[in-house]
């Protein structure tokens, strides 16, 4: 399956038998962007409850992913299979979706897409949707296998600060990345890792959907982001999947996610802030 699929596509593909449709989305959002459709859903879609059951319970840091045993059995739970073709979008448009798409890459699983404008592009075209509710689904067969050379750790973002293997990618506000405003979560140091480089995730979206290609590609190279690996970094490894998702979209290498992000690394004592 492509990394990004419209809403006509799967208008088109409802009755595709091995489809899931999975509803990624969160009650609040660090942009503050409002929720215009709170209450509803695309209709037979499944709640994937990312800050709940597919977060790491044992770590203190929010949104980090979960061990494969654990998100295979909350996967198994939602009845998705080794086969299932997974579409999973959210109620803003663009937002946890791509943390979502990450997650089953990370996890092994090649076929699943991100729909493009998500809820609302699917209501503005009069698709079907349906209250949200609780559900009786019959338990999956799906497997996991962690691909951990999808991430980096925050001793390798310290050793990166020196050998400038990589570019490190922020997707928080210009704001936040200078240190001009308060982080909003406790003990958290404000500004940026040495070296890195701001591209706020809303610069790559327009209307709760991506840029074209080519619009794209003129953002990464305005960022000097063509030719370098990347890491990619956000507040707590959420929207920097919006970014490593708009990156695949228009060139084909691996992208890392810090997964701790400035979370973690904001609150590590000794390390490199730059404001």
């Amino acid at each position: 399956m492509k990394p990004l699929v419209t809403v006509d596509w799967l208008s088109e593909n409802l009755n595709e038998p091995n489809l899931v449709i999975l509803n990624a989305s969160l009650e609040s959002n660090v942009a503050n962007i409002e929720v215009e459709f709170p209450n509803l859903q695309i209709k037979g879609a499944r709640y994937f409850d990312l800050k709940g059951r597919f977060s790491d319970p044992n770590n203190k840091l929010p949104n980090t992913l979960p061990n494969p045993e654990d998100f295979a059995m909350e996967c198994r739970k939602l009845g998705i299979n080794n086969n299932s073709n997974i579409v999973v979008y959210d109620n803003i448009g663009i937002y946890a979706s791509p943390r979502v798409w990450w997650m089953f890459k990370s996890m092994g699983h090649e076929n699943v897409s991100v729909l493009d404008g998500g809820l609302p592009d699917w209501i503005n075209k009069e698709n079907s949707t349906e209250k949200i509710q609780k559900q009786t689904i019959k338990e999956g067969d799906f497997k996991a296998k962690l691909h951990l050379e999808f991430q980096k750790n925050a001793s390798e973002i310290a050793e990166n600060i020196d050998n400038k293997e990589a570019i490190v990618v922020d997707a928080r506000s210009e704001k936040r990345f200078y240190g001009l405003t308060p982080e909003t979560r406790e003990n958290l140091k404000s500004g940026h890792i040495p070296n890195s480089v701001n591209l706020p995730f809303l610069e790559v979206l327009r209307d709760g959907k991506f840029l074209t290609k080519e619009e794209l590609l003129q953002v990464f190279k305005s960022k000097n982001l063509l030719n370098s690996p990347l890491i990619f970094t956000c507040g707590s490894g959420l929207t920097a999947c919006i970014l490593i998702l708009a990156s695949q979209l228009i060139q084909n290498k691996v992208n890392y996610l810090y997964d701790g992000s400035w979370t973690e690394w904001g609150q590590l004592e000794g390390v490199a802030i730059d404001k």
